[in-house]
C-alpha cells in the first residue's frame, strides 16, 4: 500500500510588482508590500488608525519603509495585519521595484539599525516636561500682565504676544506627540497628545493626524501631501506643476504675481480665516466627539478667564490677534522646508531614493518639465551613462531642507530647521536630530546628495523667491506654449 501523502498546509500565493501596482485603487483593490508580504488593504483603509489615505496613498507600491517610520511596536502591528495577507512577492522579483535604488535602500536600513543602537529613539522625558512647563509659564504669565497693568493698548499687545508664543510651541509640542516621539507607548502620546492640541490649543487631533500623516508619507507629492494643496486654485507651486498648469491654459489666480499676493492671503489668513472654522467642520462631519470635547474646553477656558477683564468683544478681538500671530508664524517656519523644494506628482520613489531629476535642474521653457526615469539620466550628465547617486536622490531630501542649527532657531521652529532628519526620522525626538545629522550628510556626500541647510532668513526669503520662479514659469508656458 502506497504512503500516504503528509498533510500540506495551503500553499502560499506569490506575485509580481506588476501585478501590485495594478491593484492601486482608483475603481480597483488596494493591494501593498511590507518586506515582501503582499496585504490586500481595500476593505482596512477606514479602518486604519492613521487614517484612510495615508495608507490608500501608498497602494500599489512598496510601503516597508513608511511601515517602520510611522509605528512603534511593529511587531503588534503585524500581528493585527496578518489577516490581510493575501500572499508575497515570487522568489525570482527583486525586493525593490524597477524605481528605486537597491544600494542606497539598503545603506539607509544600515543607518536606521544604527540609529536604533545608539538609543536615539528614545525620548527625553525631562526635554519634554520642561518645554510643556515653559508653554504653562507664558501661559499664565499673558494673564497675569492683563490682571497686574490692565487693558490698555501695551499690556493688551503684549498678552497677545506671549498667547501667541504659547500657542505656536504648544503646535511644536503636539507635533511631537503626534509623531508618538515623546513616550514609549502610543496609548501616553495619544492621551497627551489630546490634551495639548486640544485644550491648550482648541484644535482636534484626529484632523492633525489625517493631514500630517499623508504629509509625510509623500511629502510634496501633488493630490497625495495637504500641505501643498493650495495649488492649483491659490497658488502654482513648484516648476513641474507651474509649466504643466500654463500648458493646460489654466488660470485660477494671477499667479505670475503670486509672490506678492502671499503676503495677504498665506501668512496672515491660514489660521484665522481658514483652520479657525474648518476644524469644527471636520469634527462635526466626522463625528469626532472626543475632539470636539478637547475643543470646547479650550474656548471654555479662554472665555472664563479673559471674559472678566475684557469682556466679550475684547476677548474675541484677542482670540483673533493671537491667531492672526500665530498663523505668520506657523506658515514661515512650516513652509521654508517646502515650498522652495522639488513638488511634483508622485512618482513612486523611495523613501530615500533616487530621484533623477530634482527642481533646480527642470529647463526653463519647460523643455524637460518632468523627471528623469530611470536609466535616462538628467541634464548635464554625459550621454550614455547612468545615475546611481544623482542630486536630490531622497524622496525626504529632495522635498525638504534644513536651517542653519542656533538654540533661538530650535526653539523657534521647535526643531523642524533639522527637516530633513525629522522626515526621514518621523519619530525620533527632536531633541537627538543634530546628533543624527552628521550621519545624514555622510551617507548624502557618499552618494552625491545635496544637503541643503540655510540661514532662518534665507530660508524665509526663497519661499517668496520660489514663488515667483514657478509664477513666471507658469506665465511663460501660458503664453507660449
Amino acid at each position: 500500500m502506497a504512503p500516504e501523502n503528509p498533510v500540506q498546509g495551503p500553499t502560499p500565493r506569490f506575485f509580481t510588482w506588476e501585478e501590485v501596482a495594478q491593484r492601486s485603487g482608483r475603481g480597483k483593490e488596494q493591494w501593498l508590500v511590507i518586506d515582501r508580504k503582499v496585504y490586500n488593504v481595500t476593505k482596512f483603509t477606514r479602518r486604519h488608525p492613521g487614517g484612510s489615505r495615508v495608507i490608500s496613498h501608498y497602494a500599489g507600491q512598496d510601503a516597508t519603509d513608511p511601515f517602520v517610520a510611522f509605528h512603534i511596536n511593529q511587531g503588534l502591528v503585524r500581528k493585527y495585519m496578518s489577516s490581510l495577507l493575501i500572499g508575497e512577492l515570487s522568489p525570482e522579483q527583486p525586493s525593490f521595484e524597477p524605481t528605486k535604488n537597491k544600494e542606497l535602500t539598503d545603506e539607509f536600513r544600515e543607518l536606521q539599525a544604527t540609529v536604533e543602537r545608539m538609543g536615539l529613539m528614545k525620548p527625553n522625558h525631562v526635554f519634554f516636561l520642561m518645554h510643556l512647563l515653559h508653554i504653562l509659564l507664558l501661559d499664565v504669565t499673558a494673564w497675569l500682565i492683563l490682571w497686574l497693568f490692565g487693558t490698555s493698548f501695551v499690556p493688551f499687545v503684549l498678552c497677545a504676544v506671549l498667547l501667541s508664543t504659547v500657542q505656536a510651541q504648544a503646535g511644536w509640542l503636539q507635533h511631537d506627540l503626534g509623531h508618538l516621539s515623546v513616550f514609549s507607548t502610543s496609548t501616553w502620546n495619544h492621551l497627551v497628545h489630546h490634551f495639548v492640541i486640544g485644550h491648550l490649543k482648541g484644535a482636534p487631533a484626529s484632523w492633525w493626524n489625517h493631514l500630517h500623516f499623508q504629509h509625510h508619507a509623500k511629502p510634496n507629492c501633488f493630490c497625495k501631501d495637504p500641505d501643498i494643496n493650495m495649488h492649483p486654485f491659490f497658488f502654482a507651486l513648484g516648476k513641474i506643476l507651474s509649466v504643466e498648469l500654463g500648458k493646460q491654459k489654466k488660470k485660477y489666480m494671477p499667479y505670475n504675481h503670486q509672490h506678492k499676493y502671499f503676503f495677504l492671503i498665506g501668512p496672515p489668513a491660514l489660521l484665522p480665516a481658514y483652520f479657525q472654522w474648518y476644524i469644527f467642520y471636520f469634527v462635526i462631519k466626522r463625528k469626532k466627539w472626543v475632539d470636539l470635547a478637547w475643543m470646547t474646553s479650550f474656548y471654555v477656558r479662554i472665555f472664563l478667564t479673559y471674559v472678566p477683564l475684557l469682556g466679550l468683544k475684547g476677548s474675541l478681538g484677542l482670540l483673533f490677534l493671537v491667531r492672526f500671530l500665530e498663523s505668520n508664524w506657523f506658515v514661515w517656519v512650516t513652509q521654508m522646508n517646502h515650498i522652495p523644494m522639488h513638488i511634483d506628482h508622485d512618482r513612486n520613489v523611495d523613501w530615500f531614493s533616487m530621484q533623477l531629476l530634482s527642481w533646480h535642474h527642470v529647463e526653463k521653457g519647460g523643455a524637460r518639465d518632468r523627471p528623469a526615469l530611470p536609466g535616462e539620466g538628467w541634464p548635464g550628465r554625459p550621454s550614455g551613462t547612468q545615475s546611481h547617486a544623482p542630486p536630490d536622490l531622497f524622496l525626504q531630501v529632495r522635498a525638504t531642507c534644513n536651517v542653519h542649527k542656533s538654540a533661538f532657531n530650535d526653539w523657534f521652529s521647535g526643531h523642524l530647521n533639522f527637516q530633513i532628519e525629522h522626515h526621514l526620522f518621523p519619530r525620533m525626538p527632536r531633541h537627538n536630530y543634530h546628533k543624527v545629522a552628521p550621519l545624514v550628510q555622510s551617507l548624502c556626500a557618499k552618494h552625491g546628495i545635496e544637503y541643503q541647510s540655510k540661514p532662518l532668513l534665507s530660508a524665509f526669503a526663497d519661499i517668496v523667491h520660489s514663488l515667483k520662479e514657478s509664477g513666471q514659469l507658469w506665465l511663460d508656458a501660458y503664453l507660449h506654449q
